[in-house]
């Protein structure tokens, strides 16, 4: 292995929009990184997640191919 090649590694203060503060590790070089979506603000990982429907486009897709990914038991 090729010696100084490697970039340092170190710790990084992550501070999200929400306010929520962790420390990390990353070879880039700042020491403070502000982000806008966390693992505690995001719907997918609260379980606030919803399917957002205008124009009816999930209920024009089962009217035409509901019944087909039905299964049968």
């Amino acid at each position: 292995m090729k010696q100084d090649i490697h970039p340092t590694y170190h710790e990084v203060n992550v501070t999200c929009s929400c306010g929520n503060k962790f420390t990390t590790q990353s070879s880039m070089e700042k020491e403070n990184f502000n982000i806008e979506v966390c693992s505690e603000c995001h719907p997918f990982y609260t379980g606030k997640q919803k399917i957002v429907d205008t124009a009816g486009r999930v209920d024009k897709f089962n009217q035409k191919f509901g019944n087909m990914f039905k299964r049968s038991v």
